[in-house]
């Protein structure tokens, strides 16, 4: 048998978040380990997500969860920014901020996630890389409790922990808005769309705020029926159909598509089971009966719904006459490959729209905007920025000299692309022809502040929409909606009166 292998100490020194001291494997003695090395802008490290809470609640009395945290976008490494993402996503274990990568680098960590296992006797079990080890880590947790139960050296006792949310609750009237989609409601009038996605709900007021409609409960699940009944889990992107009066939304961590029928006031699952794919090959199949992997965003074009698929790394369409979900375009590897539909590969897509004859998509994690051909147009092409999954920066210029930092949102407002540059808190425009990019709005600091042009603030904003002569965008670690006259590029807050968090004040339609 090989020696066994001494799991290297954890830094004390380290800014630790969910914890009110720096935790130590020494003290953890007694303890199964699990060390989950993250980033929070990655997809497949929030698929990691509801494995860790499962493990977390089944060996509350003898595991121990510690995330390791090691940013791969400079804007991930502020301790501010990762705390906001331990809210956003509910993680309710330590972590540990490893901006220099020391930690990594003591495991010999060479992806994003990578979990580490480590016995009670603080000895280096093993690791796995990539998501879907829910089944692998759960037996082997067992063995290892059950084998230092019968050494006597395991000890059995729940750990208390200062999380979070716990310090700061999320008791804005929104909560981590993510997506914003302003359009013609159908009869005669104009209404703003807000995935109220730290809500887990869709929140439906006028352009100037007043609330008309709040659908779902504000507790995460999936559940149809009426508006005061049904559940979302961490909503994000909406198309609408003004005709019917009928609402898409990406109800992204269900990993499924829901209906609103603002008609007869309910919801209902048109595609996605509730579990996540792990079919990566293009494929199609009946919407409800099709997994899909967290959908991002939407856009409805005459019979068809286009949906971002951040999962599985590709472009999926919907036709809403037949109910068949397939790939639309994208081979599912994570990568940055221009050509045909069926050839090309992107990276995390997670905003969509369109000019009519191409959609166009912010591909977060290579920080680039991308084109896809519609109709017979079969051809995929990098619009601007490098293309590459560490080319990121934020400079302004033209194709791939463009640098933006993990995009979120793009939205076609006539003849330019607005795009949403999430990890440099600005809006910047891009000519979809040239790929000419300039910075529109925000001075780069991560603040609330209203003003005009560059003399404004926002903090990760991550949706925009674009009516007539004003810009909606979604300013997601801010907690708010923010509205720009297209015309003076002046900044203003959007209040919502009377709207608060579903713990506060009950729901009502």
């Amino acid at each position: 048998m090989a020696p066994r292998v001494r799991a290297p100490e954890l830094p004390q020194n380290y800014p630790w978040l969910n914890t009110d001291r720096p935790l130590s494997l020494q003290q953890l003695k007694g303890r199964v380990v699990l060390l989950d090395f993250w980033t929070y802008c990655c997809i497949n490290c929030l698929h990691v997500l509801p494995d860790l809470k499962f493990l977390e609640q089944k060996y509350k009395d003898s595991l121990t969860v510690i995330g390791v945290h090691s940013a791969k976008f400079e804007n991930e490494k502020e301790v501010e920014n990762i705390r906001q993402a331990i809210l956003r996503y509910d993680i309710e274990h330590p972590v540990i901020v490893d901006s220099g990568f020391r930690v990594w680098e003591h495991y010999a960590v060479r992806a994003w996630p990578t979990l580490v296992l480590i016995d009670p006797e603080g000895y280096y079990v093993g690791n796995v890389s990539g998501e879907g080890h829910r089944e692998k880590l759960d037996n082997l947790i067992s063995q290892l409790i059950q084998t230092h139960q019968e050494k006597g050296t395991i000890n059995f006792q729940e750990i208390s922990l200062a999380l979070e949310k716990q310090r700061q609750p999320l008791s804005a009237p929104l909560a981590f808005p993510s997506k914003v989609l302003a359009s013609e409601n159908g009869i005669g009038g104009q209404w703003l769309f807000i995935a109220d996605s730290g809500h887990h709900r869709i929140v439906v007021s006028t352009l100037d705020g007043e609330v008309l409609h709040l659908i779902g409960t504000g507790k995460p699940g999936l559940t149809d029926g009426s508006f005061s009944e049904a559940q979302f889990f961490a909503p994000q992107g909406m198309a609408f159909d003004e005709e019917n009066r009928i609402l898409y939304v990406a109800d992204t961590e269900n990993h499924a598509l829901r209906r609103i029928d603002f008609q007869s006031q309910t919801v209902e699952t048109i595609a996605g089971t509730g579990e996540q794919s792990h079919n990566i090959p293009p494929h199609s199949g009946v919407g409800w009966e099709t997994p899909l992997n967290s959908p991002w965003d939407l856009l409805k074009l005459a019979n068809s719904l286009f949906i971002a698929m951040a999962g599985s790394h590709q472009i999926w369409e919907m036709r809403l006459d037949t109910g068949i979900v397939q790939t639309y375009a994208g081979t599912g590897a994570e990568s940055c490959v221009d050509g045909t539909r069926q050839e090309s590969a992107f990276s995390q897509p997670s905003g969509i729209t369109t000019d009519g004859r191409e959609l166009y998509i912010a591909d977060s994690e290579i920080s680039s905007i991308r084109a896809v051909g519609l109709g017979d147009i079969d051809k995929v092409r990098t619009v601007c920025g490098s293309g590459e999954l560490f080319g990121f920066g934020d400079e302004d210029g033209i194709g791939s000299k463009v640098r933006l930092q993990h995009c979120l949102g793009v939205e076609y407002a006539p003849d330019y692309l607005w795009v949403a540059d999430t990890y440099n808190h600005k809006i910047k425009r891009v000519d979809p022809h040239t790929g000419k990019c300039l910075t529109m709005l925000g001075d780069g600091k991560q603040q609330l502040r209203d003003g005009q042009g560059l003399d404004c603030s926002f903090f990760e904003p991550s949706g925009l929409s674009a009516i007539a002569t004003h810009l909606f965008i979604a300013d997601t670690n801010n907690h708010v909606i923010r509205r720009v006259e297209l015309d003076t590029l002046n900044v203003t807050t959007l209040h919502f009166p009377g709207l608060c968090a579903p713990d506060v004040c009950l729901p009502a339609t």
